[in-house]
């Protein structure tokens, strides 16, 4: 949710695997600085097939609101497979060769190799140098802080806060209000459950949207840096805290909330159960809204789903409007093509692509909307509103974790919810899995 990260569709967000192999091959590559300064002649992209959605308003805006960066520095795109990104960054690198902007690898670890070699921009001094640095939200700016070191190595294009849509009509017909705190949201599933209504739906076949329950609410009772502790060394999700949260999640399957099955449900079935009113609520990211705003695959009408923050924990340290959020497979770009032109491409950028994407696509990105757009459904402008409030946000459960602490914990989600492995158990094998990277 290695890290997930979404490539603008409606399917589930795609997986980063970059592996310390390739990380060993870049530094080989990478081994200079960024090479003397060349003047691009093209706006050149690399983007990644899965994404069609950058490539097409970039496309739209070099014939519209970015004309005269066009005709100064045309564009021009080329697309790789996603699993073979990180090959190609590896040998235009080597070669001195990246283009002015580029998809980032697909673990963060591979990008910041990069900028260490002085192939990427410093993006924080050239958008404060452009001016236009304030055309980012700053709920996305704190995120790729998160992810990349506590620096802005990458544009987002993309940005998705996580909470959970709710059927707002069935809420009301078992007289609920929106939880606020843990405790009213499993007293809330309780009444669903008396009431013949299962509480939530979940994906146990992927696993991670299961373990964002437990990230959350390890966010909410001990604070935004939960999981950085973990990766730091500085605690253990075998501490009695962390085994708390498993706990508190395997209590939900435990008392059948999660309904039949869920071990073997997909992403696309749990969708489908939401969509279709089979489940009052569902853990998800703002790529859902996709789904939601389909008339097609939505049953139970947009103007019945509604938005709500991971509740919060009594007594803890974390807050109510920290929402789990991620930038996609984050864009940047080179440092040695950075001149006069390709900043005015960027400026133009940062000013419209947010409005752009919004307008054409549906597409919530972490720049700010400049020109009015009207939203397709209410949830959508609740989420707009959520994003361009929230000042800082957190990350998900395996966001800091190794390929193999991430597989292991997705693979072992699932029995985590249905009794098959208690939570003690569930958090010891992450965390061998963590210490054995």
């Amino acid at each position: 949710m290695s890290v997930r990260m979404p490539c603008v569709r409606r399917k589930r967000p795609s997986l980063f695997t970059a592996g310390a192999a390739s990380l060993a091959l870049l530094t080989t590559a990478c081994g200079g600085s960024g090479g003397s300064s060349a003047a691009p002649k093209e706006f050149s992209y690399l983007s990644v097939t899965e994404n069609t959605t950058v490539k097409t308003a970039l496309t739209s805006m070099s014939g519209g609101a970015c004309k005269a960066a066009n005709e100064a520095l045309p564009l021009k795109v080329e697309t790789v497979p996603q699993a073979s990104l990180d090959q190609k960054l590896q040998l235009l690198a080597g070669q001195d060769a990246l283009p002015v902007q580029f998809a980032a690898g697909n673990a963060p670890a591979l990008t910041q190799q990069l900028a260490r070699s002085g192939k990427v921009a410093d993006l924080e001094k050239e958008l404060k140098e452009l001016g236009v640095y304030d055309q980012l939200e700053p709920g996305a700016v704190s995120t790729i802080k998160a992810l990349y070191g506590g620096k802005l190595e990458v544009l987002p294009y993309e940005y998705n806060v996580e909470g959970i849509f709710y059927n707002k009509k069935l809420f009301r017909e078992n007289g609920l209000k929106t939880p606020a705190t843990w405790d009213e949201l499993v007293s809330a599933a309780a009444k669903l459950q008396d009431g013949g209504v299962q509480p939530f739906t979940a994906s146990g076949q992927q696993g991670w949207p299961l373990t964002r329950l437990i990230s959350g609410y390890l966010y909410r009772s001990l604070g935004p840096d939960a999981l950085k502790a973990v990766a730091d060394g500085k605690a253990k999700l075998t501490d009695p805290e962390y085994v708390k949260a498993a706990e508190e999640i395997a209590g939900l399957g435990r008392k059948g909330y999660f309904g039949k099955g869920v071990g073997s449900i997909d992403y696309d079935t749990a969708m489908n159960q939401f969509l279709n009113g089979k489940a009052a609520m569902f853990y998800m990211g703002s790529w859902a809204l996709a789904n939601i705003s389909d008339e097609k695959q939505n049953k139970v009408g947009a103007e019945n789903v509604g938005f709500m923050p991971f509740p919060a924990v009594s007594g803890g340290a974390g807050a109510i409007d920290q929402y789990p959020s991620n930038v996609g497979l984050g864009i940047t770009l080179a440092a040695k093509s950075f001149d006069g032109k390709t900043g005015d491409w960027v400026s133009c950028i940062t000013k419209n692509y947010g409005s752009t994407a919004l307008k054409d696509h549906g597409s919530i990105s972490g720049f700010k909307v400049n020109t009015e757009v009207m939203d397709a459904n209410d949830v959508t402008t609740q989420v707009r509103k959520t994003i361009s409030e929230s000042q800082r946000n957190v990350l998900w459960f395996e966001a800091l974790f190794s390929t193999k602490a991430t597989t292991v914990s997705q693979t072992n989600a699932a029995g985590l919810v249905t009794g098959s492995m208690k939570p003690e158990a569930f958090m010891q094998t992450v965390q061998d899995a963590l210490t054995a990277k």
